[in-house]
């Protein structure tokens, strides 16, 4: 098992400083990038631990605090472990700060987490993979059609409202895609009800996108993250296979 070394480190952005955490393999050698999109918990343990996973397979890995405009991680009260009963009294401070997240404002973001990454030791030359998770794989999206020089790779997982019929969908940058992508829906998600996955299915394709996306059955949203009571192991697991083998096949 690699030896992996994580830090807190902080990224100047054009509103800000956002704070993140930074893993790799201990001995600081050159590694390809992954830009990990959290989902709406925030950057807390289960990234952290996450980040350390994708370090100790070989790669340098960034999970910025996607919400730094409203203070420093953790942003939110989190209970340890986080269980439906607590979830509507988080979820009421949580929505209005992820609503204050736009496409705008996220991807002027990922072009300073881009950039930030680009001139770090840690990090190969080349571009970078993406995953993200709920809120993060929409963010993934986005990024490898609005970065597509950057981007190799771009993976997401159970995420939410990929295609709308909204004039911001994320689905709508496929044509700018180079990347290959992977998506792994959650089962029976009411964020991605299966019309939303033919046309992000359609919309990739047409686009002429290298994309896999598969459906995890019996997988709820959130099946990937361990401290929250959606969390499935077999779907984690799934995830963890599917998301190496990407970036085997891109570095």
């Amino acid at each position: 098992m690699t030896s992996v070394q994580g830090t807190d480190v902080d990224i100047p952005t054009e509103d800000g400083t956002a704070d993140a955490y930074l893993a790799h393999p201990a001995d600081g050698a050159p590694r390809p990038a992954v830009l990990v999109f959290q989902d709406a918990f925030g950057l807390r343990p289960q990234l952290r631990s996450m980040a350390d996973r994708l370090a100790e397979a070989g790669y340098t890995v960034l999970v910025p605090n996607l919400f730094y405009r409203h203070g420093r991680a953790p942003v939110f009260d989190l209970p340890e472990f986080i269980d439906p009963g607590a979830r509507p009294e988080i979820f009421e401070k949580i929505m209005p700060v992820m609503q204050a997240l736009t496409p705008e404002l996220a991807m002027r973001d990922a072009g300073a987490y881009l950039r930030w990454l680009a001139e770090r030791p840690e990090v190969a030359d080349g571009p970078v993979a993406l995953t993200g998770y709920c809120m993060g794989a929409r963010l993934s999206l986005l990024t490898a059609g609005t970065y597509p020089d950057r981007v190799a790779a771009a993976a997401g997982f159970h995420g939410g409202r990929l295609a709308t019929d909204t004039p911001d969908s994320p689905h709508l940058v496929a044509g700018q895609i180079t990347a290959e992508l992977y998506f792994g829906h959650a089962d029976n998600d009411h964020s991605l009800p299966p019309e939303q996955i033919e046309r992000l299915e359609a919309a990739l394709t047409e686009a002429g996108v290298r994309h896999r996306c598969e459906v995890y059955e019996g997988a709820p949203h959130g099946f990937t993250q361990a401290d929250t009571a959606a969390y499935h192991s077999e779907g984690d697991e799934r995830h963890w296979a599917a998301l190496l083998d990407l970036l085997k096949r891109t570095y």
